[in-house]
Formats: structure tokens, C-alpha cells, sequence
């Protein structure tokens, strides 16, 4: 499955160097300082390492998010903020909108942006195992727990922190909530991707894989209509790759409810369902065209290209032509004008993201190191506030070069 998933880029954030001159005073507050600006530093490394594991990131992003926390939550658990909340600015820049950043001083802000990017590493981290060539078992599962993960991080962002935000994302930004929640919708549509390649390797019934296709290109599709109402300058691309997926999970279900129905004595239904499944693949082709002409953020994945697209294609063909020959032969049965509804429900393999969980605040942050930081000692002029044109740099992500594609997706 090598290039197989689009992704949308990495967000890009200005340094902070966390140095308070004259409001942190004493070693423990110097400390922390330090230890926020080369946690921050090495987290942002990690994005771009291709040497990376999951291991790696969760160490990194736990060290800086749990020094992070002594800025956001008061030690004694209540729930009054603390007073460093608002000290320092932040300045990131949106997947979809290019690099002019938004800012804002508010370490929720922070948290948010960089756990944001955390969960994109897990999608990308999933795009490049799973474009592996002869990807065994134990990495498929790797790809499914890593999408689930980046999912369950994308909702508990939506649920629980920017609510807590003071200024609102303005719209069509990483942080409005239409947009996390196609990011969670998309990465469990694409962890049941996995689920199916599965299901499709090991036989099991017919039924059971057109029920999770079906529930598949209904996830796709329910991702394409939040995005639905942003502006296709910047949401078009990534809009045709959501619905070109709808259209070829949902020729994968009519093409095994064919299957279905062909077991069950009902050939005339069948070459019904196989019909539409013949249709829906003619317009994922079409979709995949228009994806590769579209521009916006990302780079152009190839599914049409791939083996796993294009077995789909054979197998509706040479399964339609069974039916009719079974048909001519055996059952004789008018076929009908219109196509089965499909109302599939799947019983197993529907994912449901990780809960996840910011870490506690470290022990580093006791009352003492907190009343170190002296609020009335910041300078009169702190105007950190940047520029509305001020430009932050894009982060330069590996080229990953397609493997061979033998068509095996899971082993």
C-alpha cells in the first residue's frame, strides 16, 4: 500500500526559547525553563526522523507535555488555571492554510498545536509502515494501533481542550472543530482499510467484507461533508481523495453483497450489485484522475496505481461475468432496475479510536518552583505579540520513495 493514504503537512511553529529574565528566579524555575525549550526542541526533531518509532514519540511528547502542564493546570488539582498560562506566546501555522501562523498567547494553545502535530505523526508514521514492501503481520497491526491512536488523539483535542481555548479557531484553521473531526473520521476510516485487506486475506464470508466496506465508505464519505462548507482553494485536494475512497469501498461492498447474493440462490440481484459496484470502481478511476490534477497541501498520492485498486477492478469484472453466466445457464432470474440497498451493519472489525490522555504535570513543578516565577518582574514592554504577515518557516519532511508494490497488504 505504498502511498496509499494522502496526508496533509506537518504543522509549523516558531521557536520559543522560554527564557523569563528577571521573572524566573532560582535553579528549580531555571531548570524547568530549560528543560521546556530542549523537550520542545527535541520533539519537533522527532517529526522528520525517520528512525522514530512510537516508543520514541510517546518518551518525547510525555517529557515536554507533562513540564508543558505546569503552565496550564494549578498543582493542588482545583480546577483555577495557573498563573503562567499567558506568559509566553505561541505561533503555528495550519495544515490547510499555508504559513502564516496563527498565535496566540495561551500555552492551551500549545498543548493543543503540538499534540495536533503528535497525531499527525502517527497517521504519517502509519502511511510509511504500511508502504513497506511485503509488510508482515506484526507491522499491519502496527499501522491499524497507530491510526486508532492518532484518532483517539484528534477527538480528545476536539472534546476536552479546545473548549478551553479563550480565543475561538478562526475558520477552515487546524483547530476549528469541523476539522479535527474529519481527522478523526479519516483515520478510522483508514485503520478499517486494514481491518478489511485483513479480512480479504484470511476468507472470511463475503458478507462480513462488504459490511465493513460499506461502513468504510460511509466514514469517507461523513469526512468529505464536514469538510463540505470550507473553501475548495485549500480543502479541494484533500476532498477528492475522501470521496474517490467513498466510491471504492463502496464498489467493494456491492461487489461482495454480490457475492452474497450469488450464494443465497439470488443471481438476478447479484448482477444487479456487481452492476453498481462496476459503477461506483468506474468513478473511483475517474476521481483518482481528478485527485492528481487538483492542487492543495500534501503531496499527490497514486491509488489507482496500486495493485490493491486495481485487483478490485478484476475481481467485480470477472465475478459479474459469473453471475451471468450462471445466470444464462442456471437461474434465468430478471434483473432489477434498481440496485440493492445496502444496509449492511458490521458485527466485528469496526474501530473505535484510543482513548488517550494528556500525561499528569511533572514532578518537577512543586509550589516552590511555581512561586519562583514572578509575575510582576516581566518588563513593561513585552510586547511578544508577532506580526500578522510574520512568516514561519514550512518543516521539511522526508521524501519517502514508493517501494515496489506487489500487491500484498498485509503479509
Amino acid at each position: 500500500m505504498t502511498h496509499w493514504f494522502h496526508r496533509n503537512p506537518l504543522k509549523a511553529t516558531a521557536p520559543v526559547t522560554f527564557n523569563y529574565y528577571g521573572v524566573a528566579a532560582g535553579p528549580a524555575a531555571s531548570k524547568i525553563c530549560s528543560d521546556l525549550r530542549s523537550s520542545r526542541a527535541r520533539l519537533l526533531e522527532l517529526f522528520t526522523d525517520l528512525s522514530c518509532t512510537p516508543e520514541m514519540m510517546k518518551n518525547a511528547s510525555d517529557s515536554y507535555f507533562s513540564l508543558l502542564q505546569g503552565f496550564i493546570n494549578s498543582l493542588d488539582e482545583s480546577t483555577q488555571e495557573s498563573k503562567l498560562r499567558y506568559i509566553q506566546n505561541f505561533k503555528w501555522t495550519d495544515t490547510l492554510q499555508g504559513q502564516v501562523p496563527s498565535a496566540q498567547q495561551d500555552a492551551v494553545f500549545e498543548l493543543i498545536s503540538m499534540g495536533f502535530n503528535v497525531a499527525l505523526w502517527y497517521t504519517k508514521y502509519a502511511s510509511r509502515l504500511a508502504g513497506k514492501e511485503n509488510i508482515t503481520e506484526d507491522e499491519a497491526k502496527e499501522v491499524h494501533r497507530s491510526l486508532k491512536i492518532a484518532a483517539g488523539i484528534f477527538k480528545h483535542l476536539k472534546e476536552s481542550h479546545i473548549p478551553k481555548l479563550i480565543t475561538p479557531a478562526e475558520k477552515g484553521r487546524d483547530l476549528e472543530a469541523r476539522l479535527l473531526e474529519a481527522y478523526v473520521v479519516q483515520c478510522q476510516a483508514e485503520a478499517q482499510e486494514v481491518t478489511i485487506a485483513r479480512a480479504i486475506e484470511l476468507k472470511h464470508a463475503p458478507g462480513l467484507i462488504a459490511a465493513l466496506a460499506y461502513e468504510t465508505a460511509n466514514f469517507y464519505q461523513k469526512a468529505d461533508h464536514t469538510l463540505s462548507s470550507l473553501e475548495p482553494a485549500y480543502s479541494a485536494k484533500w476532498r477528492k481523495y475522501l470521496h474517490l475512497k467513498m466510491c471504492f469501498y463502496t464498489a467493494y461492498a456491492y461487489c461482495y453483497h454480490g457475492q452474497t447474493l450469488l450464494a443465497s440462490d439470488k443471481c438476478g440481484e447479484a448482477i444487479r450489485s456487481l452492476q453498481e459496484a462496476e459503477k461506483f470502481y468506474a468513478k473511483a478511476e475517474a476521481l483518482c484522475k481528478e485527485y492528481g490534477e487538483t492542487k492543495g497541501p500534501g503531496p499527490t498520492v497514486k491509488p489507482s496505481g496500486h495493485l490493491f485498486f486495481r485487483k478490485l477492478g478484476n475481481l467485480v469484472k470477472n465475478t459479474l461475468e459469473k453471475c451471468q453466466r450462471e445466470n444464462g445457464f442456471i437461474y434465468f432470474q430478471k434483473i432489477p432496475t434498481e440496485a440493492p440497498q445496502l444496509e449492511l451493519k458490521a458485527n466485528y472489525g469496526l474501530v473505535e479510536p484510543v482513548p488517550f490522555e494528556f500525561p499528569p504535570t511533572s514532578a518537577q513543578w512543586t509550589p516552590d518552583t511555581l512561586a519562583a516565577f514572578d509575575l510582576t518582574k516581566r518588563p513593561k514592554d513585552d510586547s511578544t505579540k508577532p506580526k500578522p504577515e510574520e512568516v514561519v518557516k514550512p518543516v521539511k519532511e522526508p521524501d519517502i520513495k514508493p517501494q515496489k508494490d506487489t500487491g500484498c497488504y498485509i503479509s
